[in-house]
């Protein structure tokens, strides 16, 4: 059975949430490989809303199995406030149906501590971090200071790994005028909170290769854009993961072979938060909106998101990077009643055209779009569900972007509700 990865191709906030849910229900396992609790998805169901930032999607849905993958970094904390919250809205979530990675590493309150007063402290140039500890928590993995939910199960280890993490976060607090941290206070935290997350620890490794096996298909769900990812997104201004589809083998323990179809999540427009690059956006009232029109605030922080017209370089340029094999279309009807439209092709820069976002992030910055126009359309395409009913001219704005893209159209969403989606091609099909 087919394995499918799913992968945001811009800056995030693509609408992976639906996308992921609709694929959900004819998958048997919905793994999260990267990122933290700093990324939203919101699901709509039957029209009542559940709002997710740590839990797979695939909790929503009765009969799958979540799990919560080594790639991600969690806030146990927060966990257990989301399981509480969205039980409360009646679903269903035991040690049967969410399993987190035994090898999975923690954010702790001195992560956010450290996060918040960085980026307050920055003057030279904030990154944009939510502040939630992400950052510090993932260079504690890499550091080998982390503490992992195996970690939790036996107090001796534990107290040692507290010590070693404070060998480091203590030098850091005091460069930068932070009190020291309370080392028992910590424990305790951790010790109460242990018992909780220890019933959903398992080798998820070893059982999500028994489901291969066993020709269970596979969601892999990330939670930012390609463009926010450690090593090909626009740094510094970039998550502390990687967020591209390769991630998704390591971020669970499978091999890359596992993988079948990459599916990549892609905006008819594009849009960004916080801070960084952004040759395309638009700061008029096209800009203002396209904002209004596609309700463009972070479901977890609510900060407005940055809008611009759709680029197709730095799409194309995800697309190579992440192995997408088709993209899933979101957000067409935020486009209705445009008079133009305009897609960014290519960036000038200092004279010269390319075809690709360069590396450097001076050059980055000095990047301006060269666009082409095209009409638009006064139809709504809202809920539309097949091609028969949509405007001929937003049929031919996708196929445009799929020449510009080189990548075809996969599924087409039209309004936040799942029904309201065009199939193209299933990344399910064997």
């Amino acid at each position: 059975m087919a394995n499918v990865v799913v992968v945001g191709a811009q800056w995030g906030d693509e609408g992976k949430g639906k996308i992921v849910d609709w694929l959900s229900e004819r998958a048997d396992v919905i793994a999260r490989f990267q990122g933290g609790h700093n990324a939203g998805h919101t699901l709509v169901i039957d029209g009542e809303v559940f709002k997710l930032a740590a839990l797979p999607s695939g909790v929503v849905r009765g009969g799958k199995l979540s799990v919560i993958g080594n790639g991600v970094v969690l806030d146990p904390w927060h966990l257990l406030g989301e399981i509480d919250e969205i039980r409360a809205q009646g679903v269903e979530i035991n040690p049967e149906n969410l399993m987190i990675a035994e090898n999975t590493p923690l954010i702790l309150p001195i992560h956010g501590e450290l996060d918040r007063a960085r980026e307050n402290q920055n003057s030279i140039a904030k990154i944009g971090t939510t502040g939630r500890g992400i950052g510090p928590a993932y260079e504690d993995k890499v550091g080998r200071r982390a503490i992992r939910v195996a970690d939790l199960a036996d107090t001796k280890t534990l107290e040692l790994r507290i010590d070693r993490a404070l060998m480091h976060h203590d030098a850091l607090r005091r460069g930068l005028g932070m009190e020291p941290v309370d080392r028992d206070a910590l424990l305790a935290k951790l010790q109460e909170v242990a018992p909780e997350i220890l019933k959903y620890a398992a080798p998820v490794w070893k059982v999500l290769n028994e489901k291969r096996k066993a020709g269970k298909r596979i969601l892999f769900e990330g939670a930012q854009g390609a463009l926010l990812d450690i090593d090909f997104g626009t740094y510094p201004f970039v998550t502390s993961s990687n967020v591209i589809a390769g991630q998704a083998a390591t971020g669970v323990g499978l091999g890359p072979t596992a993988i079948d179809f990459v599916l990549g999540i892609v905006k008819a427009y594009t849009t960004r938060v916080g801070e960084g690059p952004f040759p395309a956006e638009l700061q008029d009232a096209d800009g203002q909106r396209l904002g209004e029109r596609g309700h463009e605030f972070g479901t977890n922080t609510g900060r407005q998101r940055r809008c611009g017209w759709f680029d197709a370089v730095l799409v194309r340029q995800t697309c190579a990077t992440s192995g997408v094999s088709g993209i899933a279309f979101t957000k067409l009807d935020v486009l209705d009643g445009f008079e133009t439209l305009k897609i960014c092709v290519a960036y000038e820069l200092d004279g010269k055209r390319l075809d690709y976002l360069p590396t450097a992030a001076d050059e980055q910055a000095r990047c301006t779009p060269v666009y082409e126009e095209m009409p638009g359309w006064s139809e709504s395409t809202e809920g539309a569900r097949s091609w028969a009913e949509l405007p001929a001219e937003a049929i031919k704005y996708v196929r445009r972007v799929e020449e510009l893209i080189e990548c075809p159209v996969a599924i087409l969403s039209t309004s936040p509700e799942r029904e309201d989606t065009i199939l193209v091609t299933d990344p399910f099909a064997d």
